[in-house]
């Protein structure tokens, strides 16, 4: 997932040539297409979080595969699982094979192995079929910022990256939406054939407008500086790298614990499926607003200061929700969670693209979300634990908001290192 320092402007649609970077000050329509198409692609992987979440209860109740409250949190951690190791990699894949080719290899991956869950006969197929379309899903966003960050003129990056991450919440929206008429009218499974229409609408849309904006010349460039994840995990970036990872570690926790598990745990507090369809689509609408809040606030104040704000609005939000507040007041917290966990996570994505040299953003950007994802595999399975250890929903809550604390936390020490000494490597400020 290298990025390249200049932005690429296609002149056509994708032809097959590989078009070398270029100096560019404005939007062309093919890269404002290819940019597009990227993020309806990101759409689905925000769609794939909350998926999950509505259908748990009918997993639970209605499949007939003996799943508890704790299995039920362990399937869903496989797809984070996925995540994880689609994350880590996608920076080596793009490199070897070109952004365009791992983006629509991704989408391919997660398209067909979302699907198939449809039809899955059991909870270990269930399971693993989530685990493959995670990898999918984990090297796809990744793979698909760094494409965007070389087509959008410079000063637009970072806001650009933080609009792109939009997309995870809209989808987890449409997901919440849809379930609420869909669970009923024809169960489950419907939730997952929605992901044909990636595979016959977006993935097409990708062959025809996605470029590649891989140089060889400039990636052979790139080569000559030391490169990988050991540069990250000694002088000087070892302090750096380690802060950004486990920052992203418990954004992803509270992010996915809450997108695994609201559903569920307004169910078990009494309210009917419905009813807590429409608490995840509070927060997933919150998430969205998150997303033009954070970048704005990240070009005024800066991505880090934006962070800690961020992740300290979610800590307090979600610890209202332990209180068991009314429900007028259950919604305004939900939409600043939302606000909250998603706008950290985007703003820590900026930061990590902010901080470190050309020839390490790839890599450092895969190192975080990759380590991230460890909380993101962690959460679901937390979650059903706390729950079947009879601690209540409350549990849960408390939990996610300890998370955003400890967020707000550690980038508070990584705004002391920044402010304390000049920064190792500055790059171009994109995603």
């Amino acid at each position: 997932m290298n990025h390249l320092t200049s932005a690429a402007a296609p002149e056509r649609p994708f032809d097959g040539v590989t078009r070398p970077a270029a100096a560019n000050s404005r939007f062309t329509r093919q890269s404002s297409i290819a940019v597009l198409v990227c993020w309806l692609l990101v759409v689905f992987d925000g769609y794939d979080l909350i998926v999950y979440g509505t259908v748990q209860s009918s997993l639970i109740n209605d499949t007939g595969w003996g799943l508890t409250k704790a299995t039920a949190g362990t399937v869903g951690s496989m797809a984070f699982l996925g995540m994880m190791i689609g994350a880590i990699f996608a920076g080596r894949m793009s490199d070897a094979f070109g952004r365009r080719r791992t983006i629509l290899g991704c989408a391919i991956v997660f398209s067909i192995f979302t699907i198939l869950c449809a039809f899955a006969p059991n909870a270990p197929v269930f399971g693993g079929l989530r685990l493959l379309a995670g990898i999918g899903l984990g090297g796809l966003v990744p793979s698909a910022n760094a494409l965007v960050a070389e087509l959008v003129p410079a000063k637009w990056r970072s806001t650009i990256a933080t609009l792109m991450m939009s997309g995870v919440p809209i989808g987890g929206s449409i997901a919440a939406s849809a379930g609420i008429p869909l669970i009923p009218a024809f169960g489950w499974p419907a939730m997952f054939l929605i992901a044909v229409l990636a595979l016959l609408v977006v993935i097409p849309l990708g062959l025809r407008y996605l470029p590649e904006t891989l140089s060889p010349v400039r990636a052979g460039d790139q080569a000559k500086e030391p490169a990988g994840f050991g540069s990250l995990l000694r002088a000087p970036f070892l302090g750096m790298s380690l802060l950004y990872a486990f920052a992203t570690l418990v954004t992803l926790f509270a992010w996915y614990g809450l997108g695994t598990w609201l559903p569920n745990l307004m169910q078990l507090a009494g309210y009917n499926l419905g009813s807590a369809l429409t608490f995840a689509l509070a927060l997933n609408l919150g998430a969205v607003a998150g997303s033009v809040i954070t970048a704005w606030a990240g070009t005024r104040f800066g991505p880090v200061p934006a962070a800690i704000a961020a992740a300290a609005v979610a800590a307090v939000a979600l610890g209202v929700l332990v209180a068991g507040p009314p429900v007028t007041v259950v919604y305004l917290m939900l939409v600043l969670a939302g606000v909250g966990t998603h706008g950290t996570q985007c703003l820590v994505i900026a930061a990590v693209a902010s901080h470190y040299p050309a020839h390490l953003r790839g890599t450092a950007l895969g190192w975080a979300l990759g380590v991230g994802r460890i909380g993101a595999v962690a959460a679901p399975q937390a979650g059903g634990l706390l729950l079947a250890a009879g601690l209540g929903v409350s549990s849960n809550f408390l939990a996610f908001a300890a998370a955003a604390a400890v967020a707000a936390i550690l980038l508070g020490a990584i705004s002391i290192k920044i402010t304390s000494k000049t920064p190792t490597g500055v790059g171009d400020n994109n995603v």
